[in-house]
């Protein structure tokens, strides 16, 4: 009975460890985040469902500032000004202007690199060897049971404080990866980058939803 209570309090020991490390270690990541004026990030991004057969890989690219955020991804800009979210398809000369609240659970762009802060319970995972960088991965579940989401591996590099890597598992078994090329920060901006202008899109179908 003795030796069981003793390997209990070391496997609790031991996950308490854990958890205050991979704290830690995120909210580094955090406070290191939040010192850039902006940032510009390009990335592959690969979605698999192999039970639905869907498989799709693509790169990417995003500038953050503040809550504002530029993504260009499979050929659809997303603009946010921090008040309304601006999506662009040039392939169908199509414009989706909507009110987008930041409050709420999804994962956007201009929380991919923060989203972490609430709702999740974490623990550290695997380090790998990438190019001789030592990527840490923390293991993300939502806290939320109702949460689409089954868990989420963070890789953080652990010299810069830097996200590498991110792997969102689904519970209907899609699995979405992303993997930044190249992240730069503190990058000379023009003054209307987050600013709509109408007057470029003169033959585009606008839609506003909001």
């Amino acid at each position: 009975m003795i030796k069981r209570i003793i390997v209990l309090a070391l496997v609790l020991g031991v996950t308490t460890m854990q958890s205050q490390s991979a704290k830690d270690l995120l909210k580094e990541v955090s406070e290191k985040v939040k010192t850039y004026d902006n940032i510009v990030i390009n990335f592959k991004y690969a979605l698999h469902n192999p039970a639905e057969n869907v498989s799709q890989e693509t790169r990417g690219d995003v500038t953050l500032k503040s809550n504002k955020y530029l993504l260009n991804l499979m050929g659809t800009e997303r603009m946010y000004d921090g008040k309304k979210l601006y999506v662009i398809i040039p392939e169908d000369e199509e414009i989706n202007i909507s009110a987008q609240d930041e409050d709420d659970n999804s994962i956007t762009p201009s929380k991919m690199l923060t989203f972490y802060e609430d709702g999740y319970s974490y623990k550290m995972d695997i380090v790998q060897n990438v190019n001789g960088r030592k990527i840490q991965y923390v293991k993300l579940t939502p806290i939320d049971s109702k949460s689409d989401l089954k868990e989420i591996l963070l890789g953080i590099d652990k010299q810069t404080k830097h996200i590498y890597k991110m792997i969102q598992k689904q519970n209907n078994g899609t699995n979405v990866t992303i993997v930044v090329n190249s992240f730069k920060t503190n990058q000379p901006l023009s003054e209307t980058l987050f600013i709509f202008d109408e007057s470029k899109y003169e033959n585009y179908y606008i839609n506003r939803l909001d």
